[in-house]
């Protein structure tokens, strides 16, 4: 198997990379998925073909925390979805790797993503169009805490173990901030885990940044119901600067705050292209 966490890591220096070149982007929850994104793309557990990235067998990846896209892209490029030279057009004119990201357009991408509590009731229909068609394939969704704030996201929930999804696993990015402040300040969630047990899900609880434990819940079976994996993660993760600081959530680094980036990714200015 590949070292995940040199590719965690590539993929956040690819990430920072993406968002530097075109002067955007929701960088530090992209960061908080690196592991999370290595371990399903290449960790064996997400079923994929780049060279046929509509195979009607192929597991379905959806990101729901759409404004994350810097991290879908990345792998998606490092995967061989689509080159990596590719990278460096986003959000520059007449690029198909804008803000969020967009199905039919970016091969690898399931579902057009970002309005935030969509992802899913998506996810939802698809595993459920899986089990009517008698198909084996799986579906993960990834979701922001934050995201779970949002009434759509506990319908979709009460569905998935009503329709008995075993083939739906749920990951929530949980690292305790959302756009403006923590989340226990503006709209407290906890116990998060509770709620999704309580909803009838197979709850694991995991260190969204450790590969072992990452790996180990995505294996674990369930027997009739959706799967629930609460990632514990650290937004900004990898940037000391960053790390747990909700100002972070869209705010692009200056001079010198570069400066310390490349420092902490062993990188120098020219390595940005």
């Amino acid at each position: 198997m590949k070292n995940l966490e040199d590719i965690s890591n590539k993929l956040r220096r690819d990430i920072f990379k993406t968002a530097w070149a075109g002067k955007t982007g929701h960088i530090a929850p992209a960061f908080s998925l690196a592991e999370i994104m290595a371990v399903l793309y290449f960790g064996g557990v997400l079923r994929h073909n780049p060279q046929n990235p509509g195979d009607p067998a192929r597991d379905r990846f959806i990101l729901s925390k759409g404004h994350a896209c810097l991290a879908l892209y990345a792998a998606l490029a490092n995967a061989g979805y689509f080159p990596m030279p590719e990278l460096k057009t986003f959000c520059l004119p007449g690029s198909r790797l804008g803000g969020h990201p967009k199905m039919k357009e970016i091969p690898g991408v399931e579902a057009s993503t970002g309005a935030l509590g969509h992802g899913l009731a998506f996810g939802v229909g698809v595993a459920l169009a899986g089990k009517l068609d008698s198909m084996d394939y799986k579906v993960y969704v990834v979701l922001g805490d934050g995201e779970c704030q949002e009434g759509s996201v506990w319908e979709s929930a009460m569905s998935a173990p009503h329709l008995k999804l075993d083939n739906l696993t749920v990951i929530v990015d949980h690292n305790k901030l959302q756009a403006m402040d923590r989340l226990e300040n503006i709209l407290d969630i906890t116990p998060l885990g509770g709620k999704w047990s309580a909803f009838g899900w197979h709850v694991i609880e995991v260190d969204g940044h450790d590969i072992g434990g990452l790996t180990g819940a995505f294996d674990a079976p369930v027997a009739g119901k959706p799967k629930a994996i609460i990632a514990h993660t650290i937004k900004g993760k990898g940037v000391s600067f960053m790390e747990n600081v909700p100002l972070w959530h869209f705010r692009f680094p200056d001079e010198k705050e570069l400066g310390i980036l490349l420092k902490e990714f062993g990188m120098v200015e020219e390595d940005l292209g």
